[in-house]
């Protein structure tokens, strides 16, 4: 089962990694400076530290289903250039919180990402108008909120246009957002109403994170 969806994640990947933010957009300034001012928090903590062997996400995936008996995550953060194991800390109804040793989560609800906390400029909280859409795996159009916190320290929901439409294998559904001179897709993989795996967009800077659900 897990080789099915470890391929299904790759195909996830290959099938938007061409869409990307705009970098050109002259009106997007919250955005611009969101992406100027994010630092990788990972990094700085481990600064001069003796780095560890490598190891492949497969083996980091086996070796955390084999010590931690609860809910699981596989995250791979592009822009960071690493992937995590996250394992929930928190349960509020449908919402989830995934979190790292180093205090890095994702918040998620039934597998949507809603939010982030400790990777730099975060996204507060994401509000999307197609979710019923995404979990019927159904073509239609909606708006989408996302909230990040700005220079000042002011929240700043930004509202992007979004269509949905099925993706190119069964089962998966994409949603095509643009607004404030970016665009971003999202791919998400449906089963049951759940999303087990997908690559959704966190914010400018942060780039893209594929989510893969290691034990529900």
């Amino acid at each position: 089962m897990r080789s099915v969806t470890m391929a299904t994640v790759l195909a996830l990947a290959a099938a938007c990694g061409n869409t990307g933010p705009d970098e050109g957009g002259s009106n997007a300034d919250v955005l611009t400076s969101l992406a100027k001012s994010v630092v990788p928090v990972r990094a700085s903590r481990d600064a001069g530290s003796t780095p560890a062997a490598a190891r492949s996400p497969e083996q980091a995936a086996a070796e955390a289903l084999r010590v931690n008996p609860g809910p699981l995550i596989q995250a791979g953060f592009e822009g960071l250039g690493r992937s995590q194991i996250m394992a929930m800390t928190g349960q509020n109804g449908a919402i989830r919180t995934y979190m790292t040793p180093a205090e890095e989560a994702l918040i998620l609800r039934d597998g949507m990402l809603v939010g982030t906390r400790g990777l730099g400029r975060d996204l507060s909280v994401a509000e999307p108008g197609t979710d019923r859409l995404i979990r019927a795996v159904q073509a239609g159009s909606g708006s989408r909120v996302m909230r990040y916190l700005s220079g000042d320290g002011l929240e700043r929901p930004l509202q992007f246009a979004c269509t949905t439409a099925p993706g190119p294998n069964p089962g998966v559904i994409v949603e095509s957002c643009e607004g404030h001179g970016t665009t971003f897709q999202n791919n998400y993989l449906v089963q049951g109403g759940q999303i087990p795996v997908s690559r959704q967009w966190i914010g400018p800077g942060l780039g893209y994170v594929t989510i893969q659900t290691l034990r529900p």
